[in-house]
Protein backbone atom coordinates (compact mmCIF):
# COMPACT_ATOMS: atom_id res chain seq x y z
CA UNK A 1 0.00 0.00 0.00
CA UNK A 2 1.44 3.20 -1.00
CA UNK A 3 1.41 6.05 1.37
CA UNK A 4 -1.01 8.65 -0.61
CA UNK A 5 -2.70 10.98 0.92
CA UNK A 6 -6.50 12.50 -0.10
CA UNK A 7 -7.38 15.56 1.05
CA UNK A 8 -11.02 16.64 0.17
CA UNK A 9 -10.89 20.72 -0.39
CA UNK A 10 -14.04 21.42 -0.83
CA UNK A 11 -14.55 22.56 3.14
CA UNK A 12 -10.99 25.14 2.59
CA UNK A 13 -12.00 26.61 0.03
CA UNK A 14 -15.73 27.28 1.39
CA UNK A 15 -13.60 28.93 4.38
CA UNK A 16 -11.54 30.54 2.12
CA UNK A 17 -14.81 31.99 0.31
CA UNK A 18 -16.76 32.99 3.61
CA UNK A 19 -13.88 34.68 5.06
CA UNK A 20 -13.54 36.92 1.83
CA UNK A 21 -17.27 37.26 2.25
CA UNK A 22 -17.19 38.04 5.47
CA UNK A 23 -14.77 40.64 5.20
CA UNK A 24 -16.18 42.52 2.31
CA UNK A 25 -19.43 42.80 4.71
CA UNK A 26 -17.18 44.67 7.26
CA UNK A 27 -17.16 41.95 9.59
CA UNK A 28 -13.49 41.58 11.63
CA UNK A 29 -11.41 38.19 12.42
CA UNK A 30 -12.82 37.42 15.51
CA UNK A 31 -16.82 37.25 14.94
CA UNK A 32 -15.99 35.55 11.54
CA UNK A 33 -13.69 32.96 13.31
CA UNK A 34 -16.26 32.46 16.13
CA UNK A 35 -19.07 32.00 13.42
CA UNK A 36 -17.27 29.55 11.09
CA UNK A 37 -16.29 27.65 13.91
CA UNK A 38 -19.79 27.15 14.78
CA UNK A 39 -21.08 26.57 11.13
CA UNK A 40 -18.19 23.65 10.42
CA UNK A 41 -19.76 22.18 13.52
CA UNK A 42 -23.09 22.28 12.26
CA UNK A 43 -23.74 20.09 9.31
CA UNK A 44 -27.21 21.79 8.21
CA UNK A 45 -26.27 25.32 8.94
CA UNK A 46 -22.71 24.07 6.77
CA UNK A 47 -24.84 22.95 4.29
CA UNK A 48 -26.53 26.08 4.19
CA UNK A 49 -23.27 28.12 3.80
CA UNK A 50 -21.89 25.80 1.07
CA UNK A 51 -25.70 26.10 -1.01
CA UNK A 52 -25.01 30.02 -0.81
CA UNK A 53 -21.16 30.34 -1.61
CA UNK A 54 -21.88 28.29 -4.15
CA UNK A 55 -25.31 29.97 -6.04
CA UNK A 56 -25.96 33.05 -3.90
CA UNK A 57 -29.41 31.83 -3.29
CA UNK A 58 -30.38 30.09 -0.14
CA UNK A 59 -31.11 26.49 -0.23
CA UNK A 60 -33.64 26.53 2.72
CA UNK A 61 -33.30 23.38 4.56
CA UNK A 62 -32.72 24.30 7.87
CA UNK A 63 -35.27 25.50 10.13
CA UNK A 64 -35.59 25.87 13.95
CA UNK A 65 -39.30 26.34 16.13
CA UNK A 66 -41.23 25.91 12.43
CA UNK A 67 -38.63 29.49 11.54
CA UNK A 68 -36.22 28.49 8.20
CA UNK A 69 -33.07 30.46 6.97
CA UNK A 70 -35.05 32.55 4.71
CA UNK A 71 -37.50 33.61 7.58
CA UNK A 72 -34.95 34.74 9.29
CA UNK A 73 -33.19 36.34 6.26
CA UNK A 74 -36.85 38.58 5.78
CA UNK A 75 -35.79 39.22 10.07
CA UNK A 76 -32.84 40.92 8.95
CA UNK A 77 -34.17 42.84 6.17
CA UNK A 78 -36.88 44.55 8.18
CA UNK A 79 -34.25 45.59 11.10
CA UNK A 80 -32.71 47.38 7.88
CA UNK A 81 -35.65 49.04 6.04
CA UNK A 82 -35.83 52.14 7.99
CA UNK A 83 -32.35 52.89 6.72
CA UNK A 84 -32.88 51.60 3.07
CA UNK A 85 -35.94 54.35 3.06
CA UNK A 86 -34.12 57.03 3.99
CA UNK A 87 -32.30 56.40 0.37
CA UNK A 88 -28.94 55.16 2.47
CA UNK A 89 -27.55 51.80 1.70
CA UNK A 90 -24.38 51.63 3.84
CA UNK A 91 -22.72 47.99 4.24
CA UNK A 92 -25.34 46.65 7.05
CA UNK A 93 -27.87 46.54 4.43
CA UNK A 94 -26.08 44.68 2.04
CA UNK A 95 -27.72 40.96 0.73
CA UNK A 96 -24.61 39.14 1.92
CA UNK A 97 -24.33 40.62 5.25
CA UNK A 98 -27.78 39.67 6.26
CA UNK A 99 -27.27 36.51 4.80
CA UNK A 100 -24.52 35.73 7.18
CA UNK A 101 -26.53 37.42 10.00
CA UNK A 102 -29.66 35.17 9.34
CA UNK A 103 -27.00 32.01 9.21
CA UNK A 104 -25.38 33.49 13.36
CA UNK A 105 -29.07 33.76 13.97
CA UNK A 106 -29.85 30.37 13.21
CA UNK A 107 -26.71 28.91 15.23
CA UNK A 108 -28.15 31.09 18.11
CA UNK A 109 -31.48 29.85 18.05
CA UNK A 110 -30.64 26.27 17.48
CA UNK A 111 -29.11 27.08 21.03
CA UNK A 112 -32.12 29.14 22.03
CA UNK A 113 -34.91 28.64 20.36
CA UNK A 114 -37.43 30.14 23.18
CA UNK A 115 -35.27 33.86 23.24
CA UNK A 116 -35.24 34.00 19.06
CA UNK A 117 -38.66 32.94 18.49
CA UNK A 118 -40.14 35.52 20.82
CA UNK A 119 -37.66 38.45 18.86
CA UNK A 120 -39.19 36.86 16.01
CA UNK A 121 -42.69 37.34 16.50
CA UNK A 122 -42.10 40.69 18.80
CA UNK A 123 -41.08 42.17 15.76
CA UNK A 124 -38.90 45.39 15.62
CA UNK A 125 -41.15 46.75 18.86
CA UNK A 126 -43.13 49.61 17.01
CA UNK A 127 -46.69 50.33 17.44
CA UNK A 128 -49.08 49.03 15.49
CA UNK A 129 -52.49 49.81 13.74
Amino acid sequence: MSGNIIIATSKIKACEMFYDLCRHCGYDDPWIDALWGDIVTDEDVYGELSYFLQNHTLKDKVSVAGYSLTDLYVFQMDKYNLIREIGKNPVECSKERMVLNALRMMIDMKADPDTYVRRLEEGRGEDRL
